[in-house]
C-alpha cells in the first residue's frame, strides 16, 4: 500500500542474560507484524514488560531486530542505516517519557530546537532563528520570546513535553515515535499534549506510534489500536472497535481493569474474570496462564493472529476462524 509509511513483518527480538550459572534467552518481541498509514496514529498498548519499549528501540534503529523486517518508507530500515543514520534520524524522531530527561539542563529552549534545525536542515543566521520561532509557535508555546531563553528547570513539565515536540518536528520528520509521552504529566494537561500531537498529525502531516499502557487515551487519539501482550500482538484493528468491542480476553481484561466511559454500563470483574497469577508460558497461548478462558487447546498450540473481517485481527481460540502453530518446547522468558 502506497499510504503505509511503516511496515513490520515478523519482527522478533531476544535478549540473552546469565541466571544461577544458565543461559536464559529473554524473547522481547515475537514475530510482531502491524503497519502505520502516513498521517495516522497507531496507538501500542500493553502492560509493562509486553516488549513496547523495545519495539521503540528497534523502530528507531537504536538496536537491530534477530528476525523480521522493519520497513520504513518503502526502503529496509537495515538499508536506511547502512550508510550511517543521519538521513534516517531526520525521518524519524522520537520523544521519550521523560521531558525533564530528555533535554539538557545547561541548554537554554533555543539550543535545544537549533540543533536538528542545523543537523538535519542546514539552516543558519537569521533563517534559523526564524525557524526556531515558527516551531515553537506549531507546539503553542506562545509568545515564543519568552520561552526561547528559557533553561528546562524554568518550565512546567507539560510546557518542557512541547519543547521536547517541538525538538522532534523541527527536522520535518514523517514518524515520530512517541513512547508514554504524558504519562509523567498531571491529568489536566495530558488532554493538552494529546490534542497537541492530533494537530500535528492533521496539520503537519506527520505519523504516530503511540506507545502506552492506558486503551483510553488511545481510545481518544488513535486510528488504530494494536495490543501487545509478552512480546505478541493479541489483538489488533480500528480504535473504536477495539475499545467498545475487544475480542481478547487480555483486552477485556486491560478495559475492565480501568474507568471506562463507552462501557455500557459500570463493570467490575467477578472472581471468575480476573486473571490468574502466573509466569510465562512454556508453549501454547501467551496469556493460557492468565486467562480466566483457557482451555486444553490453548497449551496444545499458540493462536496465530487472524482476519476476523472488518479489519479485525485477534489471536485467540475463543474466535472460529483462529487457527495456530504447535507449542514449542522451549521455556521462554518476556520482558520489555
Amino acid at each position: 500500500m502506497n499510504d503505509v509509511i511503516l511496515d513490520l513483518n515478523g519482527v522478533c527480538k531476544t535478549y540473552t542474560r546469565k541466571r544461577d550459572g544458565k543461559r536464559q534467552e529473554i524473547k522481547a518481541t515475537n514475530g510482531v507484524s502491524f503497519q502505520v498509514r502516513k498521517q495516522h496514529v497507531v496507538a501500542l498498548v500493553g502492560e509493562s514488560g509486553s516488549g513496547k519499549s523495545t519495539l521503540a528501540k528497534l523502530i528507531t534503529g537504536i538496536e537491530r531486530p534477530d528476525r523480521g523486517d522493519i520497513v520504513f518508507d518503502g526502503k529496509s530500515t537495515n538499508a536506511w542505516l547502512r550508510g550511517g543514520s543521519r538521513t534516517y534520524r531526520k525521518y524519524v524522531q522520537m520523544v521519550f517519557q521523560d521531558p525533564f530527561a530528555a533535554l539538557n539542563p545547561l541548554s537554554v529552549v533555543q539550543y535545544a530546537v537549533e540543533r536538528p534545525l542545523v543537523n538535519y536542515r542546514n539552516l543558519s543566521g537569521r533563517e534559523l532563528k526564524q525557524a526556531v520561532l515558527r516551531v515553537l509557535e506549531t507546539v503553542h508555546l506562545t509568545p515564543v520570546d519568552e520561552f526561547v531563553k528559557k533553561y528546562p528547570f524554568e518550565l512546567s513539565g507539560g510546557q518542557l513535553q512541547r519543547v521536547v515536540f517541538a525538538r522532534a518536528i523541527a527536522s520535518k520528520p514523517k514518524l515520530i515515535v512517541a513512547d508514554e509521552p504524558v504519562s509523567m504529566l498531571d491529568v489536566s494537561i495530558r488532554a493538552e499534549i494529546l490534542k497537541l500531537m492530533a494537530d500535528l498529525r492533521d496539520k503537519e502531516g506527520v505519523a504516530f506510534l503511540y506507545i502506552t499502557h492506558d486503551l483510553i487515551s488511545a481510545r481518544m487519539l488513535a486510528d488504530e489500536i494494536v495490543v501487545l501482550y509478552r512480546g505478541t500482538v493479541v489483538e489488533k484493528g480500528n480504535a473504536n472497535d477495539v475499545v467498545r468491542k475487544p475480542m481478547h480476553p487480555y483486552t477485556q481484561l486491560l478495559l475492565k481493569s480501568i474507568p471506562n466511559p463507552w462501557a455500557p454500563e459500570d463493570v467490575h470483574l467477578s472472581a471468575s474474570e480476573r486473571p490468574k497469577s502466573g509466569s510465562a508460558s512454556t508453549g501454547g497461548c501467551v496469556f493460557q496462564t492468565r486467562c480466566p478462558h483457557a482451555m486444553k487447546k490453548c497449551s496444545e498450540g499458540a493462536p496465530t493472529l487472524s482476519d476476523m473481517g472488518d479489519e479485525r485481527w485477534v489471536a485467540c481460540f475463543l474466535h472460529d476462524g483462529a487457527s495456530s502453530v504447535d507449542a514449542g518446547q522451549d521455556e521462554l522468558d518476556y520482558t520489555e
